[in-house]
């Protein structure tokens, strides 16, 4: 079974006002996967970092929403003087705090995939040769998620 880290932009896509073709199919890309979650053909892992930043949300509707996705995850990862160490190195390769942490813990969880809508995001992580993830856009692990099922 594949698992996931969904960071909160990927987590909130459905939310977002649908003005561009790409919006509309990452959201359909996220729901999808959330919809393999809900089969048992993926699992979904959560972090102390997602909690946060989703508590830190002023809007009640994605709020609730990132707790309902993350209440589907099978595990949570919590944030230890590895992950910590580990955020720092992504730091000093110009990822924001967050995102460093969000990825160490990803990677602390062992995860198959970690899924971004964050482009700049992409770009940095996809330069980092030593990474145990692979960072994919929405679009591009639903391809991965429907293959592997194949």
């Amino acid at each position: 079974m594949k698992r996931v880290y969904l960071d909160l932009c990927a987590i909130q896509r459905p939310l977002d006002t649908p003005k561009h073709i790409r919006i509309i199919l990452e959201s359909e890309a996220i729901l999808g996967i959330l919809r393999f979650c809900e089969l048992g053909e993926i699992e979904i892992v959560s972090s102390d970092a997602l909690v946060y930043e989703a508590q830190r949300n002023p809007l009640a509707l994605r709020r609730e929403h990132a707790f309902s996705v993350l209440e589907k995850a099978k595990e949570h990862v919590s944030i230890g003087t590895r992950s910590e160490q580990r955020a720092q190195e992504f730091l000093t390769r110009g990822l924001k705090p967050l995102d460093a942490l969000h990825l160490a813990l990803a990677e602390k969880a062992g995860v198959d995939y970690f899924c971004t809508c964050d482009d700049r995001f992409l770009r940095k992580a996809r330069r980092m040769q030593d990474l145990s993830v692979m960072v994919v856009s929405p679009l591009e692990l639903i391809e991965e998620v429907e293959t592997y099922g194949d």
